[in-house]
């Protein structure tokens, strides 16, 4: 979820946090901050119908058209209101770029989207995409009623109180399957190995999504902090934990299933952990010369001791920015699975009414100039979560992290200790 500091990411893979969605067809946002985000260019409505009228880059005569054989045809037109078709044929427009992470949403929608955005809500605590089964969970969030209930990554709700999901949009689906605190929702599922459908009854709760988590290892005297978005106050809580972790002789740091957040926020994270000025990431517009350079700005001291870096197939925008950055610095081990693959960056446009336009207006690049859109970060060890260790609750690649960091003390480089450890697992 990366996100311009504006008010906005996602993953955006909707949460189905029972009040509304986290970010919109997984994969965070990032939103480019407004203090060093290049001049957007606008116009106005009048001067955008007079350049398509000019330039003849738009003909409209089909949308008028088709407009005026559903106003004077269709059985149930008085029962549409004008605006809503004006919101359907602007949803149109904006799918027609092809870009699941552009989007429009009506003034609802964006109640709802800015609702998720502050971390906290009621529902069943999950991130979700749609298909055409119903709909697919992405993520769990920790320590959710869904975590709670025994609902997995994969699974595939298609039923909420016997109401089918399979015809119905995103929206429509989530509103089925959210509710308030206390109240019970009865989900049908399909998940994968299993032979017949399951039926899951999940009593909703008040959601709370922490940016931070943090604590001490004491086999190896190893520090861990657990990033679940990048949002305001993300950067100060992990300055604290750094504070708190400092006697510790490492640093796992756990990316997992963050869909990102502010960009800025990643930014000022890296700063604890990469030397002042050295470039962290770059975003690069329409404009070919507006480029966007943000530098590590740091007072006080760096964070010099070995880390690993845990990722997985959720870890998007902002988080790929953190793991990028150190892995191109050679700061960090990346351990886990390849990343989601969003190198894009969204910038949120207010409209009348309350609606919202979230629009793709650049794209990011490690400090080597590496853009990982739709392409992700690969770790430098693999490391899998299985069925099994799930059903044993066995945290795979912290495990594997814990045992990597100690060896990454000890040896000192990176290089060999990846090589060691690989060619230990042969």
């Amino acid at each position: 979820m990366l996100k311009v500091k504006n008010k906005n990411n996602f993953a955006l893979l909707f949460i189905i946090f029972l009040t509304s969605f986290l970010l919109g067809v997984i994969s965070a946002f990032i939103v480019a901050d407004k203090m060093n985000a290049p001049m957007l260019k606008t116009e106005g409505t009048s001067d955008i119908m007079s350049s398509f009228q000019k330039k003849n880059e738009l003909n409209l005569d089909r949308f008028w058209e088709v407009y005026s054989f559903i106003k004077n045809n269709n059985y149930d037109a008085d029962q549409i209101t004008k605006d809503d078709l004006v919101d359907s044929a602007i949803k149109g427009l904006v799918n027609g770029l092809d870009d699941k992470h552009s989007e429009y949403m009506t003034a609802d929608e964006t109640t709802k989207f800015n609702e998720v955005l502050s971390g906290d809500f009621e529902g069943i605590g999950a991130v979700v995409e749609k298909n055409e089964l119903g709909v697919v969970i992405d993520r769990v969030i920790k320590g959710s009623p869904a975590k709670k209930y025994g609902l997995r990554s994969a699974d595939i709700i298609i039923k909420a109180n016997d109401n089918e999901l399979g015809d119905l949009g995103l929206y429509e689906a989530v509103e089925l399957i959210k509710g308030p605190a206390g109240t019970s929702v009865t989900l049908e599922v399909l998940r994968k190995g299993e032979k017949s459908k399951l039926e899951i009854t999940v009593i909703r709760d008040r959601i709370k999504i922490p940016s931070i988590d943090f604590e001490k290892f004491d086999e190896g005297n190893l520090g861990y902090i657990s990033i679940n978005m990048f949002g305001d106050n993300t950067a100060e809580q992990f300055r604290q934990a750094l504070v708190e972790l400092k006697d510790t002789d490492g640093l796992i740091i756990d990316l997992r299933d963050n869909g990102g957040g502010y960009l800025i926020s990643a930014v000022q994270i890296l700063s604890n952990l990469i030397e002042n000025g050295k470039i962290l990431v770059s975003t690069k517009y329409k404009d070919i010369l507006s480029t966007t350079v943000y530098k590590s700005i740091n007072s006080g001291e760096i964070y010099d001791k070995k880390i690993v870096v845990i990722i997985n197939e959720n870890s998007a925008s902002a988080s790929e920015i953190t793991a990028g950055a150190l892995s191109d610095y050679k700061k960090a081990i990346l351990v886990g699975n390849k990343s989601y693959g969003k190198g894009s960056v969204q910038k949120p446009f207010d409209l009348e009414g309350g609606r919202l336009l979230k629009l793709t207006i650049a794209k990011w690049f490690t400090p080597n100039d590496k853009n990982i859109d739709k392409e992700g970060i690969d770790p430098d060890i693999k490391v899998e979560y299985t069925d099994e260790d799930f059903e044993n609750q066995y945290d795979r690649p912290l495990e594997e992290s814990k045992k990597i960091l100690k060896d990454f003390i000890k040896i000192g480089a990176l290089k060999l200790t990846v090589d060691t450890y690989n060619k230990e697992e042969e």
